[in-house]
């Protein structure tokens, strides 16, 4: 089994955890400290070639201290069951808003299930059940410690899901943004948002936004995709898209069009954006991420939540 991980320095290695078999699209970190620690183990398809990149990085079935997810979407938080098993002494750390769902599971994949349709398969597969006695969820601050005096501390980050947390490595000044801060192309050094239903709220995401900088990070560590260092003014760019997705869409819902003439019309003004998608962009690369967070849903996502304080 191939994988691919790329050591970050203090410690840190992305591991491309293969979503549905993609590259690049989808990273978890294994941070290599006195109590190993593994943020984003991904879907449950990934879990094998997780095991392989920690076993490669020298961290057997007994050495794992800790699995955080930064929230229980299936994309980053789909193996955490099959990862549970594979390392018996690892404490599972969740927001405590989703900490049932990882015990409790089928709630959760019966919800997915009417959103993916079959195709929840191929992409996710199935969370299995965390034992509840494994499991630690944090509130609106919680700490991890990584061993040697280093911690990770978690951070409550609300918008694109209540569950939602960034952590920040108090060594290394990493801050794993999870999706709070959007999806990264490191291909195209574009920032998109991901704000799919049912969750999104543009004022609590904002918000989110503003606490990353103010904990004056060193480093982005995305899910999607990697490590970026320019900090602020991703953010920034990451709260422009959102305002601009929204206000796209407001004007769409004003004009009393359904969801896919609200796509088009968002995707109309948008596209020209980002590199990704303009005329002559890369179609395997468009597609790539079109899987990933796709139009159709972030226009839900935001419809869904304008709906919601109409």
């Amino acid at each position: 089994m191939d994988t691919t991980i790329n050591p970050l320095g203090d410690g840190v290695y992305e591991i491309d955890t293969r979503m549905a078999g993609y590259t690049g699209i989808t990273a978890g970190y294994l941070i290599l400290s006195d109590r190993p620690c593994l943020v984003e183990p991904g879907t449950a398809g990934s879990a094998p070639v997780v095991r392989q990149a920690l076993s490669e990085l020298g961290v057997g079935a007994a050495d794992l201290a800790t699995v955080v997810v930064t929230h229980i979407h299936l994309d980053h938080a789909g193996g955490v069951g099959d990862i549970a098993g594979m390392y018996p002494e690892a404490e599972v750390v969740v927001h405590e808003k989703g900490a049932r769902h990882l015990a409790s599971p089928e709630r959760l994949m019966r919800s997915a299930r009417m959103v993916y349709g079959d195709s929840l398969d191929t992409l996710f597969g199935e969370l299995k059940p965390t034992e509840a006695a494994r499991i630690r969820a944090v509130e609106d601050t919680g700490v991890i410690d990584l061993g040697g005096g280093r911690r990770l501390e978690s951070y409550h980050s609300p918008g694109h899901a209540k569950h939602h947390v960034g952590l920040l490595d108090s060594q290394s000044g990493d801050l794993y943004v999870g999706d709070a801060a959007g999806v990264y192309i490191p291909e195209t050094q574009d920032v998109r948002p991901a704000t799919p239903p049912p969750d999104f709220d543009l004022d609590a995401a904002l918000k989110s936004l503003r606490k990353f900088q103010e904990l004056g990070p060193q480093r982005l560590l995305f899910a999607h995709f990697g490590p970026v260092s320019e900090v602020d003014g991703t953010l920034e760019r990451s709260a422009e898209e959102l305002r601009v997705w929204v206000d796209a869409v407001r004007d769409a819902r004003d004009l009393g069009l359904d969801l896919d003439h609200a796509v088009a019309m968002v995707r109309d003004r948008t596209h020209e954006r980002y590199a990704v998608t303009r005329k002559g962009a890369d179609p395997e690369l468009s597609a790539k991420y079109e899987v990933l967070s796709s139009a159709e849903a972030n226009v839900a996502g935001i419809m869904h939540s304008l709906d919601q304080h109409a």
